[in-house]
């Protein structure tokens, strides 16, 4: 198996991203699927390890953010590779369409009052992002914002929405949270026969909308959106990675290598005791095996 690097896959700060240059499809990092099934489980066990030292640390929260086209496979990234993640201690939110009370807020407002306690893991199936994203393809929506017209010049409001991101990523960062964020690279091609597989396959028909192929035609659109996206909110302390996503198992196992590096650069244990304490549990001991 082809080692994983979350480098390869890194957005280093500064780095003006086309992405043309980013692959959309990688030499699978397996040789069979029992042996991407056997590596992916490998993964899962490492990661529900972490998450209980997480918890029982209490001193960190992990944030993961998943952007991506429609039909990308983010849903099913989040499921096989947070599946033995204890669901006490993982947060899983989904971002649509603003709600009159978020609209009447900040763009931030939402999301700030779902990010994850200390000790848990938070997970945002889009995010805040598609106040740079979604909203900078669709005019209409930032209208819906109402907000003052001196701010929604469109020389100026992309370049203050990054700047509020990256200033609270930040915060979260000197706070205790740990940000991961994935935009799932997907082809075009690829999205179309995924879309067929929705419409031939009954137990998928349920997964497809008309407004997704509408969205088809914004392609080039948000291809724009996000490489100015992630150029300019792609830190040190809260990196994007750009996940090749037209093959899904190759994905699960690069995001699953990547939130298990930074796991690791955590060093997390388990909280040691103090004798007085192990004494007590000594003479607890004793009690309960009479």
């Amino acid at each position: 198996m082809k080692k994983i690097d979350p480098d390869d896959f890194r957005v280093r700060p500064g780095k003006n991203v086309d992405l043309d240059e980013w692959p959309t499809r990688v030499k699978p990092m397996y040789h069979s699927q029992e042996e991407y099934e056997t590596l992916l489980a490998e993964h899962v066990h490492k990661l529900s390890e972490q998450q209980s030292r997480l918890y029982a640390d209490d001193s960190y929260a992990m944030l993961l953010i998943f952007q991506a086209m429609d039909a990308a496979g983010k849903d099913s990234a989040i499921k096989h590779v947070m599946s033995g993640v204890n669901p006490q201690g993982c947060q899983v939110f989904s971002f649509k369409h603003p709600s009159a009370e978020e609209l009447d807020h900040d763009f931030l407002w939402n999301a700030s009052r779902k990010l994850p306690e200390r000790g848990r893991i938070g997970i945002f199936n889009r995010s805040y992002y598609e106040e740079v994203l979604i909203v900078r393809v669709h005019k209409e929506i930032l209208d819906a914002e109402r907000l003052p017209e001196e701010l929604t010049a469109e020389k100026t409001i992309w370049r203050d929405r990054y700047r509020s991101i990256v200033n609270l990523e930040d915060h979260l960062h000197r706070n205790g949270t740990r940000i991961i964020k994935f935009f799932l690279h997907l082809s075009k091609e690829e999205q179309r026969k995924r879309f067929l597989s929705r419409i031939d396959e009954p137990e998928k028909n349920w997964k497809f909308s008309v407004d997704d192929v509408k969205e088809r035609e914004s392609w080039k659109q948000y291809m724009k959106a996000y490489e100015a996206c992630l150029s300019a909110t792609s830190t040190e302390t809260a990196p994007w990675y750009v996940v090749p996503a037209d093959d899904k198992e190759t994905t699960r196992l690069i995001v699953s290598r990547i939130i298990l590096d930074t796991f690791k650069e955590l060093k997390l244990e388990y909280p040691t005791l103090s004798p007085q304490r192990r004494r007590e549990l000594q003479a607890i001991r004793k009690l309960l095996a009479k």
